[in-house]
């Protein structure tokens, strides 16, 4: 049986996405809002360090992309 990805390893594979021009974000997205309802979590924490657009029009933007498929995210202080 193959085990489904934690929220870690979704969360990591969306910064991947990102860096390489967003390319798979939706599936990526998807994985994650599975992984979240698996782990019982609300909400994805991303670093903004981490982040291709780390400025507030690039986090504001990727918050409401994410909204808009379900996932609702947040940002840990750096």
């Amino acid at each position: 049986m193959v085990s489904e990805p934690t929220v870690a390893d979704a969360t990591n594979r969306i910064y991947e996405s990102l860096q390489a021009d967003n390319a798979d974000l939706d599936a990526h997205i998807a994985t994650l809002k599975a992984a979240l309802a698996r782990e019982g979590l609300k909400e994805a924490v991303f670093d903004p360090a981490r982040l291709a657009q780390n400025n507030r029009s690039g986090r504001k933007l990727m918050q409401a992309y994410f909204r808009q498929r379900g996932v609702t995210v947040k940002y840990s202080a750096s």
